[in-house]
């Protein structure tokens, strides 16, 4: 399957402005499951990589699952390993010792779990309180978070921990802003790596409105230097196969 032009353009604007938001985030699970060479990661919507990149970093052995081509393209580009969908029932000829399922769809998680060892880590991450969370606002409500337990306890998990990041959103100006914002898939219509729920990409006339509405709704977080800073709290839980 080829990327349209527009989904290519918007996965190059997550791959080149928003995906390093998240970096935080991936940084403080690895360091909590003390990821280092030999382990090997199985990442579910991995979007361009920029996770199995981090991970393969320290040593770890990282696989990318992916379904958007455009997204996919990007990461193998980067010379990763990245699936179109999770491994079959059989699962690896090796079991990966860690899932890690940011954006975590029940479906696509227990597709995912085969493949992971027992006693292997399962991590799963969402938005914060939606006080601390300034994203969401901006995007007209957003989602929901994920009740990540809940998550926990339906894939017959065992719980294992769980903590908070700051994840500030920064951005040169507005424009930067809105190509990264737009490119989460997040806003009503925009076509991104945002889990399952997402639509298909803007029409272009679309595109032209919502491109209007998220800089008008942008400007209160604009600084004097014309930066916009948009402060959230991601929240993640670990949990093991048995």
């Amino acid at each position: 399957m080829t990327p349209t032009p527009t989904a290519t353009l918007v996965a190059r604007d997550w791959a080149e402005i928003q995906e390093r938001m998240l970096v935080p985030l991936y940084e403080a699970v690895y360091d909590r499951l003390e990821v280092g060479p030999g382990d090997r990661l199985l990442g579910l919507d991995c979007g361009a990589g920029l996770a199995l990149l981090l991970a393969a970093g320290r040593g770890a052995v990282a696989t990318g699952v992916e379904a958007d081509p455009a997204r996919r393209a990007l990461a193998r580009e980067r010379l990763l390993e990245v699936l179109a969908a999770p491994p079959g029932p059989q699962g690896p000829p090796r079991p990966y010792d860690a899932l890690l399922a940011f954006s975590p769809a029940p479906a696509a998680l227990a597709a995912a779990l085969p493949a992971v060892r027992r006693g292997g880590a399962v991590v799963l991450a969402d938005w914060g309180p939606a006080e601390r969370c300034t994203v969401p606002s901006v995007l007209g409500g957003g989602p929901a978070p994920r009740d990540l337990d809940a998550l926990v306890e339906g894939a017959g998990l065992r719980p294992d921990g769980s903590g908070r990041v700051f994840c500030p959103f920064g951005y040169a100006d507005v424009d930067s802003a809105v190509r990264g914002l737009l490119s989460t898939g997040l806003y009503p219509g925009a076509g991104g790596p945002g889990g399952a729920a997402c639509a298909a990409p803007f029409e272009p006339a679309d595109s032209v409105l919502a491109e209007k509405e998220l800089a008008e709704a942008l400007h209160p977080f604009e600084r004097p230097d014309g930066a916009v800073w948009l402060p959230n709290i991601f929240r993640y839980v670990i949990a093991r196969v048995d």
